[in-house]
């Protein structure tokens, strides 16, 4: 079977609800962004931040699935009004804006399960994610996971996102890993399952609360439509030897 397990986050591992839409996110950051010498009202400050997103992702032309770090972003709010923000002030205006905009983020049930149980079994466990690493490491540290992982890639750290090959080729070169040796488990059927296969990669997906509307054909060597993680857990752990539950 598969020696290494490359895991999607959002929706597969760890649930998540956010609203970069909450006219209370805008009105507290802007506060804070005055706090700190730059002076934007609510709608000011959303209107300017989008703006500076949609430059930086066209800036991106090497992959049609552009990212890049946002840290770039809320310097940039800074400096549009004439302050200079240390490095640490731009952390805390991100971590502000993140906290403000998460309902909740939580486990789903089995993670640990399965994890824990993939390492006992000798396997190497890996991220692959479309996720800003300054929001997303320190929610994998508060949830207890990031131990378990042998090597952790953001798509803000490669300036592309899953589906893009490039990205997967990424890890695998970096690690020295063959993709036949490989299993992507992960929830979006384009970016995840897709996205893998372009790759030479085996994939499962599952469906879970965040999963887009997937079509009836795609390419996923599994296929979890209903139960969510602990059903994959139970299919996954079920094809490894020599695991003691």
């Amino acid at each position: 079977m598969y020696k290494h397990y490359l895991f999607d986050l959002y929706g597969t591992l760890i649930d998540i609800h956010t609203n970069e839409e909450s006219s209370l996110l805008w009105q507290k950051l802007s506060s804070f962004y005055a706090f700190n010498g730059a002076l934007y009202t609510a709608t000011t400050l959303k209107d300017a931040y989008i703006e500076k997103v949609s430059l930086y992702k066209t800036k991106q032309t090497h992959t049609p699935y552009p990212d890049f770090p946002l840290e770039q972003v809320f310097r940039d709010l800074f400096l549009a009004k004439a302050v200079i923000p240390s490095a640490d002030l731009t952390v805390s205006a991100m971590q502000c804006f993140r906290i403000l905009s998460t309902k909740y983020v939580k486990l789903y049930p089995s993670v640990h399960e399965l994890l824990s149980n993939l390492k006992k079994a000798g396997k190497k466990l890996f991220v692959l994610s479309n996720a800003q690493r300054e929001f997303t490491l320190k929610e994998m540290r508060i949830l207890g996971i990031e131990d378990y992982f042998d090597g952790i890639y953001f798509s803000s750290d490669y300036c592309c996102c899953k589906p893009d090959s490039a990205f997967y080729e990424i890890l695998l070169k970096n690690e020295k890993l063959l993709p036949q040796d490989c299993l992507m488990i992960g929830n979006d059927y384009n970016a995840d399952c897709e996205g893998a296969y372009n790759s030479g990669i085996a994939s499962l997906y599952i469906h879970s609360n965040l999963s887009p509307h997937y079509p009836k054909d795609f390419h996923a060597q599994y296929k979890v439509l209903r139960g969510g993680l602990t059903k994959a857990t139970s299919l996954i752990l079920s094809k490894i030897e020599g695991i003691t539950k």
